[in-house]
């Protein structure tokens, strides 16, 4: 595979959706646990006071099943794998400017693009419906340093961020042996709404959609997968383990992490992002922001 730059665009197809798909409860559905992470009671101190959180059982496994039946469905022919025609095409790494590059060296993995509002609004519908999470997420204010760096001669009282949406640009992962993603902080995806607000990413929601041994033992076939935050020099890590249904919700910054390597078995994933409309104090409109689709 070529490394060099290549201009990219993802095309999703229309699928069906049945209506009651993450809107009602499966048989094999079981309640939401909730789990914040204090970093300070962890071999990673210097991260106390940054948000990560743990929610099991958000989708029973028969809807990351589903779900993976959807991303794989909505691929489009000018989309698929150019090698052997699959739904799944090796992950590329933003460059900016509408360019990727391989680099496997880095992330080693194959990765699905798709577009879809209804369903991250439906995944948003279960998060939200969480006490902490309503509590936490839906409106944060900019004195919230350590999540969103604080506007250029703003007041710390002057900017809020209110929730906007899901990202609708869902990121499927796979993963088989040896795959991995290296250390990396996620970065904002922005943009400027057609009213003129400015609208930015600030938390990844990260979904597992099968198990892990660590998680649920023999019954599982992945070994290893963790998304590990880790300290600068990469001598501390604090893991989360694969499991299916679970979802790891965290802030883009300063919150440095890495997809551990495969060992065996395969990983299945998805990554959207928790999106903001920036409400300002002061009278005028907000600052565009010139932004660009974020494809990690």
């Amino acid at each position: 595979m070529s490394n060099l730059p290549v201009k990219t665009s993802y095309v999703s197809k229309d699928v069906d959706i049945p209506d009651d798909f993450l809107r009602s409860e499966p048989p094999d559905a079981k309640p939401i646990t909730f789990k914040q992470i204090d970093f300070a009671d962890t071999v990673l101190p210097e991260y106390k006071g940054l948000y990560a959180v743990v929610l099991d059982h958000v989708l029973s496994p028969s809807e990351c099943a589903k779900l993976l039946e959807l991303a794989e469905a909505s691929v489009a022919d000018e989309c698929k794998n150019k090698a052997d025609g699959c739904a799944w095409a090796p992950a590329l790494v933003n460059v900016g400017g509408g360019y990727e590059v391989a680099a496997p060296d880095y992330r080693n993995g194959d990765r699905i693009i798709w577009d879809q509002q209804d369903v991250v609004d439906r995944l948003w519908a279960r998060l939200e419906a969480v006490p902490q999470v309503r509590d936490a997420l839906v409106v944060f204010a900019q004195s919230w340093e350590k999540v969103a760096p604080r506007r250029k001669g703003a007041r710390p009282d002057q900017t809020v961020w209110d929730f906007y949406r899901l990202n609708k640009r869902m990121r499927f992962l796979r993963y088989g042996p040896g795959g991995f993603f290296r250390p990396h902080c996620d970065a904002p995806y922005g943009e400027t709404t057609a009213d003129g607000h400015s609208v930015l990413t600030h938390f990844t929601v990260h979904l597992y959609l099968n198990d892990s041994k660590q998680e649920v033992g023999d019954a599982a076939e992945l070994v290893g997968g963790a998304t590990s935050f880790l300290s600068g020099n990469q001598q501390r890590k604090m893991d989360v383990d694969p499991k299916a249904g679970r979802v790891l919700i965290f802030q883009h910054r300063r919150l440095y992490h890495s997809g551990d390597d495969v060992k065996e078995g395969i990983k299945y994933t998805m990554r959207t992002d928790i999106m903001y409309r920036q409400r300002d104090t002061r009278d005028g409109p907000d600052e565009p922001f010139v932004g660009h689709i974020q494809v990690l």
